[in-house]
């Protein structure tokens, strides 16, 4: 015992087994996380444009900031973005995702694993693909799926839904889309809980709602609090099908496809790098914001203390 002791007390200190395991990780994140969020912080304090180019911009200050402050048309764009986040996560990142989830684990296997790959059908669709199917459900006589088979034989006049009902069709794009994507954590969670508490609940009487609430949705407070945040940040940052589907046109431009026209694409021609990088900026701060608001709410504190073993 003494020999062994002496051996380990040769051991010279260095950096702790999870550093290098978690090495390559943080080497990413800081890369192409980290990164890239300061060099946006940088470039939202200047006037960089096509215009000034790379070498003759000069440093602002908030005047970026300031900008989006008094626009006209800032409000249109962040109500329009609170709406469409709020509409998509409730409806469909979260609700639906958890209605999928539960109703595909307690049916047949085999009807669930139908029913889920059916539900990932628009993930894996190519964008261009997945929005033009969109576009044909919505378009105007003669072409139009939802005029032909609904519109026109009740009596009531055919139009482009895509632009008369805009909001809603870019709700429903990108929320079958995210509903997958729940729907895969949820269903992974619901499996995992111990058989033997499920089947005490229905021993004991427990009624659906009643496992609901007091089983399932309690055991799975840990894929709720990531899917929530993961899927807010990415509906508050991602544009890729509004874009395909409307290009921001029928007021459906939110923050995020305004940030990228202003700095990438836009009718003038004038790419306002500086004022693109502050409005994603703005989208850096309320993501954090409310990455801290989850946290809370969900109690993330006792969600990761280690389990208390009691004394006999």
């Amino acid at each position: 015992m003494g020999k062994e002791t002496e051996e380990i007390k040769k051991i010279k200190p260095g950096r702790p087994d999870w550093f290098w395991f978690l090495f390559p990780s943080l080497l990413l994140i800081v890369l192409f996380f980290f990164l890239p969020v300061v060099i946006t912080l940088i470039i939202s304090g200047t006037n960089m444009s096509s215009n000034t180019g790379f070498h003759a911009w000069k440093w602002v200050g908030f005047d970026n900031f300031r900008k989006i402050a008094i626009l006209p048309e800032t409000a249109g764009h962040f109500w329009l973005t609170v709406k469409y986040v709020a509409v998509t996560l409730a409806f469909f990142n979260i609700g639906m995702a958890l209605v999928v989830s539960i109703i595909t684990t307690h049916i047949s296997r085999g009807t669930g694993f139908f029913f889920r790959a059916l539900w990932l059908l628009p993930r894996i669709t190519p964008t261009v693909t997945y929005i033009l199917m969109w576009k044909f459900l919505g378009a105007n006589a003669p072409y139009g799926v939802f005029n032909q088979l609904i519109i026109q034989p009740l009596g009531l006049e055919p139009q482009n839904w895509v632009a008369a009902a805009s909001f809603l069709f870019i709700v429903l794009v990108n929320g079958y889309i995210g509903a997958s994507f729940g729907m895969i954590i949820f269903t992974s969670a619901i499996e995992s809980i111990p058989k033997d508490i499920t089947i005490a609940s229905l021993v004991d009487g427990a009624s659906m709602l009643q496992r609901i609430r007091y089983i399932i949705l309690p055991y799975i407070k840990w894929p709720l609090l990531f899917v929530t945040t993961y899927q807010t940040l990415s509906l508050m940052t991602s544009f890729e099908q509004i874009m395909v589907l409307t290009d921001g046109q029928f007021n459906t431009e939110v923050w995020s496809l305004w940030a990228y026209h202003r700095a990438l694409q836009n009718y003038w021609g004038n790419f306002q790098w500086g004022f693109g990088n502050a409005l994603a900026a703005v989208l850096v701060v309320i993501g954090i914001i409310l990455g801290i608001v989850y946290l809370r709410y969900f109690k993330f504190n006792e969600l990761v203390q280690e389990p208390k073993i009691e004394s006999l």
